[in-house]
């Protein structure tokens, strides 16, 4: 009986939340079904596994900071006929890309899906156990900056380093300025064949010229992220996916509008 009344305290000491708050449910229903010691050990090892999991994964998904919404199963892929939606799947299930500290890069026309597609993307790797971390591209720039300034940019760089993966949203909006250049450069030679970026932009690399200050430190901007990166291009003639979406919505009022007349 004693060793019963201290096994919560037992673990609590060991940090076995899931089997404290299940223990005595699985044992009466051990009792029931004839379980025998080696059984109930093991659902119950099998129950803390999956609350682990689930605590973590959410925990990754607050940290990760992505927007909400944007997964596969709500993308369209009948809006880009030619993407292999099949190559995006994989990417988001399957983290060896990441582990090997390889590059994704989305090219494209404003709106019609690049940063949908690379949040379904994270929103995959961390079911799969990765650290992910979501930035507009000017913000994470700015911080660098600040940090900079304030001689913890190598501190910064470190955090960073926690992250499997890193989202840097519409690149093309970074200022072409000294500071911001540098800051920026420093982060991509920094994670190069160590730690994996997705960036999105609607600039080809023709166009880079107009983020980095100088045509030297614009080629090894590049030559750094697609050295070891996959490039995923969506076609000029592609639709505005916001543009579709406000289209829709525009012809449902108008069709509860008349509906109500």
């Amino acid at each position: 009986m004693s060793q019963t009344a201290t096994l919560p305290v037992l673990l609590k000491q060991l940090k076995l939340s899931t089997i404290a708050a299940h223990w005595e449910d699985y044992l009466s229903y051990a009792v029931q079904r004839g379980w025998n010691p080696a059984q109930y050990l093991a659902a119950l090892c099998e129950e803390e596994i999956n609350g682990r999991y689930t605590r973590r994964i959410a925990r990754y998904l607050k940290e990760s900071k992505l927007p909400v919404g944007k997964t596969l199963s709500s993308f369209d892929f009948t809006h880009l006929p030619e993407m292999n939606g099949g190559k995006i799947e994989v990417l988001a299930s399957d983290p060896s890309w990441v582990n090997r500290g390889e590059n994704l890069l989305f090219f494209g026309p404003s709106g019609t899906g690049k940063t949908h597609l690379a949040v379904a993307i994270c929103n995959g790797l961390i079911e799969q156990n990765v650290r992910v971390r979501y930035y507009q591209a000017t913000a994470l720039v700015q911080e660098l900056q600040r940090a900079r300034e304030e001689l913890q940019l190598e501190r910064m760089f470190a955090r960073l380093d926690r992250y499997g993966v890193i989202v840097l949203d519409d690149i093309g909006y970074v200022k072409k300025s000294e500071a911001e250049t540098h800051v920026l450069f420093e982060l991509i030679a920094h994670r190069y064949e160590s730690k994996s970026m997705i960036i999105t932009t609607n600039h080809p690399f023709s166009d880079w010229d107009q983020i980095f200050a100088d045509s030297i430190m614009t080629v090894a901007a590049i030559d750094r992220l697609v050295h070891h990166a996959m490039i995923i291009e969506i076609e000029a003639k592609a639709e505005s996916f916001r543009k579709k979406q406000a289209m829709n919505r525009n012809q449902h009022l108008a069709g509860q509008t008349a509906m109500s007349e």
